[in-house]
């Protein structure tokens, strides 16, 4: 599939989650392309970067259900936080664990699963939706109800994939990606390339399965400027003049046209030696 063509089977309303890990290995090339469509209204569910950054920005995050947003080197997300601060989207915020267990769950179609994580914590104060359960067994231990978070579709980036929908990562860490594909009705992967098989692969490094995936798109560079090591590290110039720069300069300069069109003002932006 193309970018374009992921971005034309969501719809608005739909609970979309996003894979990868604050700057690193986001699916950036089918953001932009879903901030290409007319998709909006939508129930964001990630471990936010620049990915919520762009569709808060545009208004098109109805809901965002997160543990954090966050740009790595650049603490805190400017365009996220300014729709947070304008009361332009709802949040959810949850912490990690619950969020981990959270997929953990929708991934195993059940309804919630039990943590330790949130009792006695601001997490239930300012979720009063929450629930707790209680241990049937004789310690009668009190634990959060960590809801499941079903998706109608995800949106993940890896380094390899091939044509049936198997994806290889290559980096330090997994994420939650292999989890986002299997909690979601449908899930699409870019990669940085396609290959014809993993016959030689390290089994471990294997995250995603086919059962699991709708679509593949072959991107190179899709997870820009975000990172996708060892393919490529975050453009760390780049995200701080992103961070630096009003989204409305930033959207009318680089969100104008198609991935080529992105590049092609990526590359300009360079040559003008700007720090």
């Amino acid at each position: 599939m193309t970018a374009d063509e992921v971005a034309g089977r969501l719809r608005s309303g739909m609970t979309v989650g996003i894979g990868g890990w604050g700057a690193r290995r986001k699916p950036m090339a089918l953001v932009r392309a879903l901030l290409r469509s007319p998709v909006t209204d939508l129930t964001v569910i990630s471990c936010g970067g620049p990915d919520v950054g762009l569709l808060a920005a545009a208004g098109r995050i109805r809901r965002l259900v997160t543990p954090f947003v966050t740009l790595d080197s650049v603490l805190l997300e400017p365009h996220y936080r300014a729709a947070r601060e304008g009361g332009t989207l709802a949040l959810t915020e949850i912490d990690e664990a619950m969020f981990l267990w959270g997929l953990t769950a929708a991934a195993n179609r059940l309804p919630f699963l039990p943590v330790r994580t949130g009792i006695g914590s601001d997490v239930m104060r300012i979720n009063p939706e929450l629930r707790t359960v209680t241990s049937p067994y004789e310690d009668g231990e009190v634990f959060v109800a960590a809801p499941a978070l079903r998706m109608d579709a995800a949106l993940v980036h890896l380094n390899r994939a091939d044509r049936r929908g198997n994806a290889q990562y290559l980096g330090p860490d997994p994420y939650f990606d292999d989890l986002f594909c299997e909690a979601a009705d449908d899930a699409y992967v870019s990669c940085e390339r396609l290959v014809e098989d993993f016959a030689a692969a390290v089994p471990q490094t294997l995250l995603v399965s086919r059962h699991s995936v709708t679509g593949v798109a072959e991107i190179p560079g899709g997870a820009h400027f975000t990172s996708c090591v060892p393919d490529h590290d975050t453009d760390e110039r780049f995200l701080r003049m992103y961070a630096a720069t009003p989204w409305e300069e930033f959207a009318g300069r680089f969100l104008q046209g198609d991935e080529d069109d992105y590049r092609t003002a990526v590359r300009a932006w360079r040559q003008e030696g700007r720090p």
